[in-house]
């Protein structure tokens, strides 16, 4: 077993032997909470969400910076997105910009609803580190996941948040996507396993920068897909139905991206089948 998976499922059971408070949404400035005692080896998490940071940065990232930067920006598919309820957002990862672009096709000007986002621990170094944590982001290390930053996922997700995470792991510059990390459809189905009620659903979004490097003027569009009802398949032995939501991603994603690069897709979809 992984040391991520091994650790999702840590997560997922300490979660059940400890209901800890969330932070509250409404203080304008309050750390998250210690999610569990220390152990040997693992980082301290740190993460905030600070409402008058976000009402400022979402008006000047949507109407300022990334229209003066971009050249075009477009979004399809925003009928999908849940306004309510646990929900994760499964993006493909291009570019450190992804994190301002997900906020701005499907976060609090199109749901009303922050984002909290898994990212991974090299980005969230120095000011774009200091950025993303005081707007709810939460770093993971993929090759040693901390159980405090899968658990804090867990948590997130019981209380009806939208989480992103990015499947992937890491930021490629291909168009189509790379082969998808097992660990978020693992961290679903043990938290609608454990609260059924939750119907909780992952999203598929698709980044595409008309520049594999991102410089000035690119072009982005963003495509955002039916959701995958995770209820749908607690059905299967669950490493089977790991194995089928994290092929069916997969699949979701690479039809998003074929709107942009139809003759692409076409010729990766037969490996995604077999």
């Amino acid at each position: 077993m992984s040391p991520f998976n091994f650790a999702i499922r840590r997560a997922a059971d300490s979660s059940v032997q400890a209901r800890l408070p969330l932070p509250s949404l409404k203080s304008f400035y309050q750390p998250t909470p210690k999610l569990h005692p220390p152990q040997t080896g693992e980082t301290h998490l740190s993460s905030q969400l600070i409402p008058w940071m976000l009402n400022l940065a979402y008006p000047l990232g949507c109407y300022g910076l990334l229209p003066f930067y971009f050249r075009g920006l477009s979004v399809t598919g925003q009928e999908h997105l849940p306004k309510r309820g646990g929900v994760i957002l499964a993006p493909t990862h291009r570019s450190r910009w992804d994190a301002l672009i997900v906020p701005w096709a499907a976060g609090f000007r199109v749901t009303g609803r922050h984002l909290r986002f898994m990212v991974t621990a090299d980005e969230v170094v120095g000011l774009q580190g200091w950025f993303i944590r005081r707007m709810g982001g939460f770093p993971i290390n993929t090759k040693h996941p901390s159980v405090a930053s899968l658990r804090y996922g867990v948590e997130l997700l019981e209380a009806g948040e939208a989480v992103v995470i990015f499947p992937e792991g890491d930021i490629y510059p291909e168009r189509m996507p790379q082969p998808l990390k097992p660990g978020l459809a693992r961290l679903a189905l043990k938290v609608q396993s454990m609260h059924p009620g939750l119907d909780l659903k992952i999203v598929p979004l698709a980044i595409n920068y008309s520049h594999p490097k991102v410089p000035w003027r690119t072009r982005v569009s963003v495509h955002i897909g039916a959701p995958l009802e995770v209820a749908a398949y607690q059905q299967e032995v669950p490493k089977v139905a790991a194995h089928h939501i994290t092929q069916d991603l997969q699949a979701a994603l690479a039809q998003l991206v074929r709107q942009d690069y139809p003759s692409q897709v076409a010729q990766a979809l037969p490996s995604l089948s077999s």
